[in-house]
């Protein structure tokens, strides 16, 4: 588990399957996951049992955010591409309760992360594909020290409209 202020990211639970079963199917925030279909109870559950491999076998991590006190999950921050040999990961942060927007917890979960990743995976950089759109993500990133080094114009299709997307990067200066 990683700590910091009020939230902790900590493994997926086979007792988070009701969260990730209604969070995976929400509609709503598959255009900021490039999801296009449902996913099964059965999928998720065997999904659950294999997140203890290793991320060098997986290469992805899915943590839950929670809040410390009381235990809530409030979202999810993931790496994905993860790539050893070059040393760097994609990542995406997902807060889903409502209730815990606009309080820092994602910069929270995102600056754990970011330690962890330069710290314990000696990963030399992640990255993050966000959309033109999305202010509220960017503006988190670029806090946390990505800069836009990119930008994929109509790359991705919402609502039958055309968005740009960003590319963002974060080196590790730590070394």
């Amino acid at each position: 588990m990683l700590s910091a202020d009020n939230i902790t990211l900590r493994a997926l639970e086979p007792s988070d399957i009701d969260w990730l079963y209604k969070c995976e199917n929400d509609t709503g925030i598959w255009q900021v996951s490039n999801t296009i279909v449902p996913y099964s109870r059965h999928v998720l559950e065997q999904y659950i049992l294999n997140s203890q491999l290793d991320i060098y076998t997986t290469k992805q991590l899915r943590l839950i955010i929670e809040l410390t006190a009381d235990k809530k999950i409030i979202g999810c921050i993931d790496l994905f591409d993860f790539d050893p040999h070059h040393r760097r990961a994609g990542v995406g942060v997902l807060i889903t309760d409502k209730a815990s927007l606009g309080k820092g917890n994602a910069s929270a979960a995102l600056s754990l992360l970011i330690n962890y990743v330069f710290t314990k995976l000696n990963l030399h950089q992640l990255y993050c594909n966000v959309s033109a759109k999305n202010e509220a993500s960017i503006k988190l990133f670029i806090k946390h020290g990505f800069e836009i080094t990119g930008i994929k114009k109509q790359w991705v299709i919402r609502e039958n409209n055309w968005d740009d997307e960003y590319m963002l990067q974060l080196i590790n200066k730590r070394v």
